[in-house]
């Protein structure tokens, strides 16, 4: 129990599986109902695929767990359904300090761009998270969320998966297309199979401790202390969550005994030297922790994919642990939707695992920095970390190598077998196998985003300056591409308003801000082709149809 929330209890309930006289057979089933496997529900189901979820549990996460959510992962939530309640309770934030001893070193922002819907991060515990996608699963009508549902058997054949399934009521099959494995770090679907998640154990542990106080004592912030009076030697990091809570980070060293330091009594007191004798408390909830990073060799094994933690792990500096395992599941849904409805080749799904291990790898390194910075394990490292840190008081030069958690940023997959190489000089950073920006726009008269426009099909943006660089033949052109077998759904992109027929699958944004066009490096003529998940695949200066037709192949897998 906390003081601050009251964990759901969802009740287990017989399915129709368990009375079927033959085993039955889902499309995909996805093990485990944390945020992974949830995201992958609710996508699965807003793209008409008929999902089971299977949980060995019947609440959400306790403790807070993740908190940090990226300007990405809200994103993502956006075009789920969940984004603006995450929004609506977390708590915002873009500007991080840090410390050395008692001084500020200097500050960051993780947001300096203005224009967007959506901040540099938000605060929030993973078990509001949680529930809020409980809650978006149970408003569609293809998603069947079991709980008290744990898999103890699996195995996989030529068209399919068996998975064994106990219950409070006994065992069942249950067959699947494919199986997603978000049953996070202890991963049981993956021992199964035999496989095994390698990396690299921290010999170093931290105390959790989530505390209640008023708000008025620290601004909504990231503040990150190195060497600080009231924790000598060590580092603190700080975090204001929903209802008054905040997440204090302790380093306490590999000698610390974790059963010891867990204890109220032992806790209390290092809280009341970090805030100060006269700042009133309580302590919410504790733990001690030793982190690791690792992966799986490959994220996929036949019909079975693995995303979140089950595929890879990293340090909770720079909060990448959800932020990535959600950009899994949006790599992951559009391409089994396109297979399973046999308009991409099975080709499509091989794209899955080196993308999305290429994205951990680069967490993996960016996590094992921060730790070896934050906690240097010999001397020589001390000196450069403290050397480092006295300097970017004064110094820009030294500023990009304080390293207090490389926040999460998504990876930028610019070796993409999906990907069509620039013909093209572009002076921006959205390249193919990055996100697309985003930016303000009216839409139909009302005021929009980029990014919100975006569906989960392939999009295309045509940027054009004046009404006469648009064309009847571009037109009849841009039709075709929406009536395809994937079709591609084209968004005019203009300064101003356009008095002109749109024909259907073509839809005019106003960019009054000019804020896409300059984050797009845009002339009149230029096209970007996005994939579902929003990653740019293709860009050109002038659209071409037959070249947008390569490289939606290409993207498709063909």
């Amino acid at each position: 129990m906390l003081n601050t929330y009251t964990f759901p209890e969802f009740h287990y309930a017989r399915s129709a599986d368990q009375d079927s006289q033959k085993t039955v057979k889902h499309p995909v089933v996805v093990v485990g109902a944390g945020p992974m496997g949830l995201a992958a529900a609710v996508d699965l189901a807003l793209n008409d695929v008929p999902v089971v979820i299977l949980d060995d549990n019947n609440t959400v996460s306790v403790g807070s767990r993740a908190v940090c959510y990226a300007k990405r992962f809200l994103d993502i939530s956006d075009r789920l359904g969940v984004g603006q309640r995450l929004v609506d309770k977390g708590v915002t934030w873009n500007i991080g300090r840090v410390f050395l001893d008692e001084e500020q070193v200097y500050s960051f922002n993780m947001l300096p761009e203005e224009h967007h819907r959506r901040p540099g991060f938000i605060n929030l515990q993973q078990y509001y998270m949680e529930e809020y996608y409980v809650d978006r699963i149970s408003q569609l009508d293809n998603a069947d969320l079991r709980w008290k549902n744990k898999v103890i058997n699996v195995v996989e054949e030529n068209d399919h998966v068996t998975l064994t399934v106990g219950t409070p009521e006994g065992e069942y099959q249950i067959q699947a297309q494919y199986v997603i494995a978000c049953d996070g770090a202890n991963s049981k679907v993956r021992a199964m199979c035999g496989l095994e998640s390698k990396g690299q154990v921290f010999q170093d542990r931290f105390l959790i401790a989530d505390v209640v106080m008023d708000p008025k004592n620290f601004p909504p912030e990231r503040w990150f202390w190195f060497n600080p009076p009231f924790h000598e030697g060590q580092s603190t990091l700080l975090h204001r969550q929903a209802d008054n809570v905040w997440r204090i980070d302790f380093d306490l060293g590999w000698d610390a005994d974790p059963e010891e330091e867990k204890k109220p009594e032992n806790i209390i007191p290092r809280v009341r030297a970090f805030l100060g004798e006269d700042v009133e408390f309580e302590l919410e909830w504790a733990s001690v922790y030793t982190f690791t990073c690792r992966r799986m060799e490959a994220f996929r094994k036949g019909r079975i994919f693995f995303a979140g933690d089950a595929a890879h792990q990293v340090s909770p500096f720079g909060a990448r642990g959800a932020n990535s395992g959600i950009e899994d599941i949006d790599n992951l849904v559009w391409k089994l939707k396109l297979v399973m409805e046999h308009r991409a080749p099975e080709s499509l799904l091989d794209s899955y695992s080196p993308e999305r291990v290429f994205a951990a790898d680069e967490n993996i390194l960016n996590s094992t920095r921060s730790t070896d910075f934050i906690s240097p394990k010999n001397a020589i490292s001390r000196v450069f970390r403290d050397a480092v840190l006295k300097l970017a008081k004064n110094y820009n030069f030294a500023r990009p190598l304080v390293n207090s958690g490389r926040l999460s940023v998504p990876p930028i997959l610019t070796e993409s077998s999906l990907n069509t190489a620039d013909s093209s000089k572009f002076a921006c950073k959205v390249v193919p196998g990055a996100p697309c920006t985003d930016g303000p726009v009216m839409r139909n008269g009302a005021e929009d985003y980029l990014l919100t426009c975006l569906g989960n099909t392939f999009n295309g943006l045509l940027f054009i300056e004046q009404q006469k660089d648009l064309s009847q033949d571009v037109l009849e052109q841009l039709a075709v591409l929406a009536t395809q077998e994937v079709p591609v759904k084209t968004f005019i992109v203009a300064r101003h308003e356009m008095d002109i027929e749109l024909p259907k699958g073509v839809e005019l944004l106003v960019d009054k801000v000019g804020a896409v066009n300059e984050r797009l490096d845009a002339t009149s003529g230029t096209f970007y082709l996005m994939r579902p998940d929003q990653l740019v695949t293709a860009r050109m200066r002038q659209f071409d149809q037959q070249a947008v037709g390569a490289a939606l192949n290409k993207a498709l897998g063909k």
